[in-house]
């Protein structure tokens, strides 16, 4: 069992509303006022913990840092290669596993649908 930790609690509520993608360092900067002595790698720590417990999603950066996502269902994520912003799509039914599956002699237990261009603010 996970022990309680006020760091961590404020780190997924700072993640719950948002739909940005933050990395690491914005929710660093995020929940510093409330937690002046919390460090960087703590928030780090507890971000990577909270993906590998499912909690959150950890979405590797393109060429950057990694970004965080509250939304732990399979769904699509748009890259900018221009500002680096992540973005979700809304598609229907993205769930490919069941057609991988069809061709596949293996077990698969995931996926990742990643999609990439300018956002709508770079290409304006």
């Amino acid at each position: 069992m996970l022990k309680y930790s006020k760091q961590r609690e404020a780190i997924l509520l700072f993640l719950s509303d948002r739909k940005d993608h933050p990395t690491a360092e914005t929710v660093y900067s995020g929940i510093k006022k409330d937690f002046p002595n919390i460090s960087l790698g703590t928030v780090y720590r507890n971000l990577n913990l909270l993906a590998e417990i499912h909690e959150i999603q950890k979405i590797p950066g393109n060429s950057g840092p990694d970004h965080f996502d509250p939304n732990t269902k399979i769904h699509p994520h748009f890259f900018c290669t221009q500002c680096q912003s992540v973005l979700d799509l809304d598609l229907e039914d993205t769930n490919l596993i069941p057609l991988a599956q069809e061709n596949f002699q293996g077990t698969i237990s995931g996926q990742v649908t990643y999609f990439f261009g300018l956002c709508p603010k770079c290409t304006q």
